[in-house]
């Protein structure tokens, strides 16, 4: 019974690893911005785009691998995805122009984005619907790990050995991943040749979920929110770095603060979850979340914010964006029982599509202030409530949620 639980808690701890993957790889290089702009004789709003860049191939990538998963079993699209992840990362390591460093951003989230996919199927796979709602809940305490860790080492990284030093981080995590998986991960899916790759019925299929009013709405009003933590990603170098001039270290702890607000408020959302439906939550989430833009913008053109004001804004906006993310998603995927695996990549690929233009912003308005990135934020979530108003009242029929998948949508 003991060696049991002690499987099962090894094999949790390489699903939330695996599920941490790309996150890690957002916000480690983070701090190194300013010291890879210099590198590359270019800005950091520049070296922005190559955040932008892992986005949209994180938000392809989710598109892809669900139907390869269901046809070749879920070790081997892993091992694929993990040793392009590698080899991306060795890209970006050798790069020397920013223009290659965002083209190998964006093969390095194709390849991580296996590892977010399998793991997620692997515990549908493995684990009872009970059991699973638990699992992602513990996937999901992992995950806050990142956010909390990753920017503060690669601040530490940068600073002390080079902006090289965090690329060769990651490739060395991505290669334990890929032996850890090799040695120690169970293939919990049979090969099915019946399943088909060709693109036609796959699109078909996935046109005939984005149809589905509920899951248009939540999804996209979701999306728009969750877009708010893609700039706040993208912006947030420029704001500390560049305007407050705060050095990487610094910049590292103030990020890892900031995401006790997104990643307190996913686990606060259990809780309220309790005395209220996810449709009461969502809304009143955005209604706050619209004042806080809001409140951003005009403060940013007056420039009201120092330092301290601005870290306060940014985390009540990262809380509501955290309530807001979990109750949008498991609202949208409700009506799909017999098609969650493929809406819910739908749903992913999305937001993350969504929070890839959010961010392309960031670097397209070539942002050395405030203002126009608090400008993105107010927009975001004036359009995400917006849809949510609209899109409700087309709604006929709306499918209730269950616990289990309020779960599942949190990990997502």
């Amino acid at each position: 019974m003991k060696s049991n639980q002690n499987k099962n808690a090894l094999l949790i701890l390489i699903l939330g690893a695996l599920t941490a993957l790309s996150p890690f790889s957002i916000d480690m290089y983070l701090p190194a911005f300013q010291k890879m702009a210099t590198a590359f004789g270019t800005g950091v709003s520049e070296v922005s785009l190559s955040l932008s860049s892992y986005f949209v191939g994180l938000a392809v990538g989710q598109l892809f691998y669900g139907p390869l998963l269901d046809r070749f079993g879920r070790k081997k699209p892993l091992y694929v995805g993990l040793v392009l992840y590698i080899l991306a990362t060795i890209g970006c390591l050798m790069s020397t122009s920013i223009e290659g460093l965002i083209a190998f951003r964006f093969l390095q989230a194709i390849g991580g984005c296996a590892a977010n996919v399998a793991s997620v199927a692997m515990v549908r796979d493995l684990f009872t619907a009970k059991e699973s709602a638990k699992v992602f809940s513990l996937l999901m305490l992992i995950l806050g790990v990142s956010p909390l860790v990753a920017p503060t080492a690669g601040g530490y990284l940068a600073s002390v050995f080079g902006w090289q030093a965090v690329f060769i981080s990651l490739g060395i995590i991505g290669a334990l991943m890929l032996v850890v998986s090799f040695t120690y991960l169970p293939e919990s899916h049979k090969p099915d040749a019946s399943q088909s790759l060709r693109p036609g019925p796959i699109i078909k299929d996935y046109l005939e979920i984005l149809k589905n009013p509920q899951f248009y709405t939540y999804t996209f009003a979701g999306a728009l929110a969750f877009s708010g933590l893609f700039v706040y990603v993208a912006g947030s170098p420029i704001i500390f770095m560049e305007i407050f001039q705060v050095s990487e270290r610094t910049y590292g702890w103030i990020f890892a603060g900031l995401a006790v607000g997104f990643v307190g408020a996913s686990q606060l959302n259990l809780v309220l979850l309790k005395k209220f439906s996810n449709e009461q939550i969502l809304l009143g989430s955005l209604m706050i979340l619209v004042i806080t833009g809001l409140s951003f913008f005009i403060g940013a053109f007056n420039n009201w914010y120092g330092i301290g004001g601005t870290i306060g804004t940014l985390f009540l906006f990262l809380s509501c964006v955290g309530l807001a993310n979990p109750n949008g998603a498991a609202l949208a995927l409700a009506p799909f029982a017999k098609d969650a695996g493929k809406a819910s990549a739908l749903m992913g690929s999305l937001q993350m599509g969504t929070g890839a233009l959010a961010s392309v912003a960031v670097g397209v308005l070539k942002a050395q202030q405030i203002f126009p990135i608090a400008a993105v934020f107010a927009s975001s979530a004036l359009l995400a409530l917006g849809i949510l108003i609209f899109g409700n009242r087309r709604m006929t029929e709306k499918v209730e949620v269950s616990s289990d998948e309020t779960s599942a949508a949190i990990a997502h």
